[in-house]
């Protein structure tokens, strides 16, 4: 047998956000009374229709009185009354089911008791149960004391406990029933926060996403778009627009190569590539024409598997015309600085020459001449860095060389350097190691790499020069004890007019040394590496092909 419960509180803000008017109690009240009035009118048919042994009018006396409770339950408004009062009607229950009990005791009547108890004991909690049990068990032993005959029986004994038990176990599931509505209430309502947080926050990421000035779109594995701002649409048309008919040619970061089709970023990301700055060029040369930086990161789910990509552009037309301009206005400046100092340099060597000059004058010659080579050096760098120079500057003659021996010779060269500042050279580490790169070009870079380790060396250190080979590389190593370079500018120091900034008050220079050198090594099939710990010193290993390319692929 199951009773309906009804819950005697909510809480004020649920009933503030209930959009309907709370009728809990209206409705437990109306289903409880329904119950036991369609009970206590199946038993009256009975009566009316049989010959009933009691007493008749008084049971349809407490019969009426069960029915005006269902009547008073289903008229009064009990929502608006004080919770209490609602415990009338099965109060009155209890009363009416003794008084028809009263007109047969030896019935089993009594059994009707039940559901006003389990009423009371599941909707009026603790104290109900008490009372309503209570008052059954009294009411019960005091229509057997006024009974003819008073004899005990087990059915005097066994209709308290199951009153008690009916009582005890409604009290036990209406908690339960509130429990688990608190709980869902509990859990509804912070649901309803953590979905208006993510759309607040879902909004504020739109709004940043639209307010910047870089492209954003976000295409899951199967390659729909899940997001995308608006700087998306002004910056590109991508794959979309660009393989129409009479759309804009697009091309490399060289600007000349066409993008070959099925070859765009956003193609890419979709294949499930990751890239950084892959730099693309839309239209022809003119004003018009865009340069963007398109990168593509992969996304992975809980599992690790692909969840698609994020790609990111970001318009550097600016960036690159300014880096072309200043190119090519560095190379126009070189080209025509390089004339006047050859000619000064001829004109010292004939006035060093000439006879019965003064010791003084020529010591003053002397330094005039190592400065303007010395520029002119600087000169030669610019033109060799310049992208637009169209100078020879990088044009390589490689043979069969033993590196040792070049290493060896720049070391010989720049040992009045080293001794000026109390720095050891050791070549102790020189093995013969056969490379195959352009001796000019190798020597450069040795010289260069030999005097940064002096130069940035402290007084009384040591600059370690190696060489070796395992027949298909070979390697060159020079280590110093200098200063050394910080982590984040490790990689910088191979850009071009760029100066590590724990140097820069040491000693004057291009920044371009180390970037021409790692393009004269990168163009022989090899490549310079640094290693580098900030007062310890720094290590520079130049990799280079032992052999020429058409042997090594023999």
């Amino acid at each position: 047998m199951t009773a309906v419960t009804e819950h005697p509180r909510i809480p004020a803000r649920a009933a503030r956000r209930a959009p309907l008017p709370d009728r809990t109690r209206s409705r437990a009240a109306t289903l409880n009374q329904a119950l036991l009035a369609t009970v206590v009118l199946v038993l009256s048919v009975l009566v009316a229709v049989d010959s009933y042994s009691g007493d008749g009018p008084l049971f349809f006396a407490g019969a009426l009185v069960v029915f005006a409770g269902l009547a008073a339950a289903l008229v009064i408004p009990w929502d608006r009354l004080p919770y209490g009062l609602t415990a009338i009607v099965p109060a009155a229950d209890i009363i009416a089911i003794m008084v028809m009990r009263a007109s047969a005791p030896s019935s089993r009547l009594a059994l009707l008791w039940v559901f006003p108890t389990m009423w009371i004991a599941a909707g009026f909690g603790l104290l109900g149960m008490f009372g309503a049990i209570t008052g059954v068990c009294l009411l019960f032993w005091a229509t057997l004391v006024l009974q003819p005959s008073g004899a005990l029986t087990y059915d005097n004994v066994l209709l308290p406990l199951i009153v008690l038990a009916v009582g005890v176990t409604s009290f036990l599931t209406a908690r339960r029933t509130a429990a688990q509505r608190t709980l869902l209430s509990t859990q509804a309502q912070l649901l309803s926060r953590v979905l208006e947080r993510t759309r607040r926050q879902e909004q504020e990421v739109t709004e940043v996403l639209d307010a910047v000035d870089f492209g954003v779109i976000r295409v899951g594995a199967d390659g729909a778009t899940a997001v995308t701002n608006d700087a998306y649409g002004r910056l590109q048309t991508l794959d979309v627009d660009d393989t129409q008919e009479g759309a804009a040619p697009v091309f490399r970061a060289d600007g000349e190569t066409p993008v070959p089709a099925g070859e765009m970023p956003l193609e890419r990301a979709l294949r499930g590539d990751a890239f950084d700055d892959d730099v693309v060029w839309f239209g022809e040369p003119g004003p018009a024409r865009r340069a963007l930086s398109v990168s593509a990161r992969r996304l992975t789910d809980d599992t690790g598997a692909d969840a698609g990509a994020v790609v990111v552009s970001r318009d550097v037309t600016g960036e690159l015309t300014a880096l072309r301009a200043r190119d090519e206005l560095v190379a126009s400046v070189s080209h025509e600085l390089r004339t006047p100092l050859t000619s000064i340099l001829g004109y010292l060597e004939l006035a060093l020459d000439a006879d019965g000059l003064p010791d003084g004058a020529r010591a003053n010659l002397r330094i005039a001449e190592r400065n303007a080579e010395r520029l002119l050096g600087i000169v030669g760098d610019i033109l060799a860095a310049s992208s637009s120079s169209a100078t020879p500057a990088l044009t390589m003659s490689p043979r069969e060389l033993d590196v040792a021996e070049i290493a060896r010779a720049s070391a010989e060269s720049l040992s009045p350097r080293a001794t000026r500042k109390a720095v050891i050279l050791d070549a102790g580490g020189l093995e013969e190691a056969t490379a195959y790169a352009d001796p000019l070009r190798l020597r450069q870079v040795v010289d260069n790499l030999i005097a940064n380790a002096i130069a940035y060396n402290r007084d009384g250190g040591t600059v370690t020069i190696g060489t070796t080979t395992d027949g298909t590389s070979t390697w060159l190593l020079v280590r110093d004890t200098g200063v050394g370079i910080p982590d984040d500018e490790q990689e910088r120091v191979f850009e071009r007019f760029y100066r590590a900034e724990g140097v820069r008050g040491q000693r004057r220079g291009s920044g371009l040394g180390l970037a021409i050198s790692r393009d004269f090594v990168r163009a022989q099939g090899g490549d310079i590496t640094l290693r580098s710990t900030v007062g310890v010193g720094s290590t520079f290993v130049v990799r280079l092909p032992a052999r020429p390319p058409a042997e090594e692929s023999r």
